[in-house]
Parts: C-alpha cells; sequence; structure tokens
C-alpha cells in the first residue's frame, strides 16, 4: 500500500477511535505533502514523500529544544509524541555505523580527499541516503570522514 494510502486508513483509525491529536497530526502532514506536490507540479511517490516527513520532524526536534529552555514539559512531550508518530512513516533509519560505510564508499568512488571535496561527496550521500538518514548525521559523518 502507497504511503498516502496508509495515511488516509490512519487518519480514519484515529477518527475512529477518537485521537484528536494523531488526526490533525495527520492532517498538517497530508496538507504539506499536497503544498509541496503543488509546488514541485507532480504527484509524489513514497520516495517523495520522506523528505517532507524528514522535515516535520526536524521542525518538531527544534520546538522541542525551544520548549525545554522554556521550562515547557508539556509541550515537550506533545511534540515527542508527535515525533514518535511520524517516524513510523519513515523507513527504518540506519545506524551511524551503517551511513559510515556507504559514505565511505561513496568517498572512495569519487575521489575526494578533503574537507574541500565536501561538494562532490554530499549531493551523491543525501541522494543515496534519503529518507534512510537523517541530514545532519549525513553531514557530520561527511565531515569526518574528509577531516
Amino acid at each position: 500500500m502507497a504511503l498516502q494510502e496508509i495515511l488516509i486508513e490512519d487518519m480514519k483509525y484515529a477518527m475512529k477511535n477518537g485521537d484528536k491529536a494523531a488526526v490533525m497530526l495527520i492532517r498538517s502532514l497530508r496538507a504539506a505533502i499536497k503544498n509541496a506536490e503543488i509546488e514541485k507540479q507532480k504527484t509524489f511517490t513514497d520516495e517523495d514523500i520522506y523528505p517532507v516527513i524528514a522535515k516535520a520532524i526536524k521542525q518538531r526536534k527544534e520546538s522541542v529544544e525551544m520548549f525545554k529552555a522554556g521550562g515547557r514539559q508539556d509541550l515537550v512531550d506533545n511534540e515527542e509524541n508527535e515525533i514518535a508518530l511520524l517516524q513510523k512513516y519513515l523507513p527504518a533509519q540506519m545506524s551511524k555505523e551503517e551511513v559510515i560505510v556507504v559514505i565511505s564508499r561513496i568517498i572512495a568512488t569519487s575521489g575526494a580527499q578533503s574537507i574541500k571535496d565536501k561538494g562532490k561527496v554530499m549531493p551523491q550521500a543525501i541522494a543515496e541516503l534519503k529518507g534512510k538518514a537523517d541530514g545532519t548525521l549525513i553531514n557530520q559523518v561527511v565531515t569526518e570522514l574528509l577531516n
């Protein structure tokens, strides 16, 4: 089943069970996907949807940091629950060790030698690890391996 269909089914299930938070989250995610489709002028596949979900997770992680700084544990808990719900729509995330293996191979095939060659490695790494690893982790590993 396609990810769009899974979202619709999960939203129906949440509605039937009275889970208003899940319904609101899925609706906002579907709206973000629709807006991205309109912007790109194409119908998204699952692979196209993963960056939209990753962006939503990143926004919530930033909110968690701000709410922690503000001492708002109730809002932190809410955002963390949303992050957990969103992550179930992404493919299993790779561990740092798995990311290191993939990026090491990319560095070897691209002939990158130093941090100056980061521009050669990052586009390939992001394309290959799209949806499978966090962009921050990819950037961190590329930087470490090229230094």
